[in-house]
């Protein structure tokens, strides 16, 4: 197995060494959690209302009025910024007869409108009119009637919203995480590129993918030239609050790759190799010097090149793909120079449907799209790529992610099947049996930060 660091005495130390072998190891993926609409909506109250969820970032909502709204499940979200900089989200219905208040997916203006009766509210939520206002015996909704407000917090850029009054703030809720993520420049990055993907498969296949390396010969061969993938020589982290990370080591050939008997320097690894000013010529010999001579190479002419970020990462963040999924919905690629975004969000009533939006954000002052003061922009105002909506299978989402997304829809039509078990895993799987434990637990009541939920 890979080398595990949970912390002494955690609900995720006990799941390694007691739970996984005795429950989740054979059997316990049963088809119902991927096809069955009770447990979708067990997942929804228990797991989706529970939970903080990434919903946009910062920069996307820059100026007082700019709002993005977001879907989720059956509920819109409105997520809006206020006059004292700070940022709201709201459902996203009129509280008047239901409606839907906000139908596009972003823009700016100083109030909302609803299309049904004209109820005119502010960005903070305040009904500011009605009409025939005269026409309330029971007097005027304004001034007492408000938009429904839910939880929100930002970190690194990140809007997060909460459904649930009660939970746990932000910085608890995120755990290690808060700590690990700092060194990274999160708020300084631009959407280099954007997709939004009508999967046909349950949300949760994608999560159970990020969560194993275990797939990646098979489905990701051609990368093994540039990734390790052996279980016995990546790091991993389970976290109480259901989160999870691990650390694959990159810009080096795999165990694999260098017994197959191909070239042992990769074109994707020579391409890293020449941009850092190295000769891959250099390392034929010696294939697996090329990680940390790159990591030296990066430390020496990063600051001169803008990366100035370096400085305060460790060698493995200057190569390696730290991997973190934060539960339930949200996993994350981070690397040197930026974020592979992956979220998936639950279909509003059919368990085999999803949304899979799959990002990238860039980090660096060379990877920013600005507005030149000759043309009477700011100068400084970054802009992110439009998203673009697809169905499965319109076009490519590059080698990498195709391979994944593929294999979702095959596994789909498998847990449709009344062949499948449930499921029979290797030791090195056990991130992904710890997330659905996690599920498990929220189920049954779990909270992360409750005294009576730490044991």
């Amino acid at each position: 197995m890979s080398e595990i660091t949970p912390f002494p005495g955690s609900i995720a130390e006990r799941f390694v060494n007691e739970i996984f072998p005795a429950h989740y190891k054979s059997g316990a993926l049963k088809s119902e959690r991927y096809t069955s609409r009770a447990f979708a909506d067990a997942e929804w109250e228990n797991v989706f209302t529970k939970t903080w969820l990434v919903v946009g970032r910062t920069n996307e909502v820059p100026e007082e009025g700019d709002y993005i709204t977001h879907e989720i499940g059956p509920e819109t979200f409105l997520i809006v910024r206020q006059a004292d900089g700070s940022v709201r989200a709201f459902y996203n219905v009129c509280q008047h007869r239901g409606n839907r208040l906000v139908h596009a997916r972003d823009g700016s203006q100083p109030s909302f409108t609803c299309d049904y009766h004209s109820w005119k509210w502010g960005i903070d939520g305040s009904l500011l009119s009605v009409q025939d206002e005269g026409d309330f015996s029971q007097g005027t909704p304004c001034g007492r009637v408000r938009l429904a407000e839910v939880r929100c917090e930002v970190f690194k850029g990140f809007i997060f919203i909460n459904m649930d009054d009660d939970a746990v703030d932000l910085k608890t809720y995120l755990g290690p995480i808060w700590d690990r993520w700092q060194p990274y420049p999160v708020e300084e990055m631009t959407r280099v590129q954007a997709l939004s993907i009508r999967l046909p498969s349950n949300w949760k296949g994608l999560i159970d993918n990020f969560s194993e390396v275990y797939h990646f010969a098979t489905v990701h061969g051609p990368f093994l030239g540039y990734l390790e993938d052996d279980y016995r020589d990546i790091n991993c982290s389970v976290f109480d609050e259901g989160h999870t990370m691990l650390n694959m080591k990159a810009a080096v050939p795999s165990a694999r790759h260098l017994a197959s008997g191909m070239a042992p320097i990769s074109d994707q690894l020579s391409a890293e190799l020449r941009q850092w000013d190295l000769d891959p010529a250099d390392f034929v010999g010696d294939p697996t010097a090329t990680r940390g001579a790159l990591q030296r190479q990066k430390r020496k002419l990063g600051p001169s090149r803008g990366h100035l970020h370096y400085e305060n990462m460790t060698d493995s963040q200057l190569t390696d793909s730290h991997h973190y999924t934060i539960f339930p919905n949200f996993a994350a690629g981070m690397l040197a120079d930026g974020i592979l975004f992956h979220r998936l969000r639950p279909h509003a009533t059919d368990p085999q449907q999803c949304y899979y939006d799959v990002h990238y954000y860039a980090f660096g002052e060379d990877t920013f799209t600005r507005i030149s003061t000759s043309e009477g922009g700011t100068g400084g105002k970054r802009e992110d790529v439009a998203i673009e909506e697809l169905d499965y299978g319109d076009r490519s989402l590059g080698e990498l992610l195709d391979g994944d997304v593929a294999t979702m829809v095959g596994q789909q039509a498998g847990w449709r099947s009344r062949g499948y078990r449930g499921g029979e895993l290797s030791d090195q799987e056990f991130r992904l049996a710890f997330y659905h434990y996690m599920i498990d637990r929220y189920i049954a009541g779990y909270r992360p930060g409750r005294e009576e939920d730490k044991q």
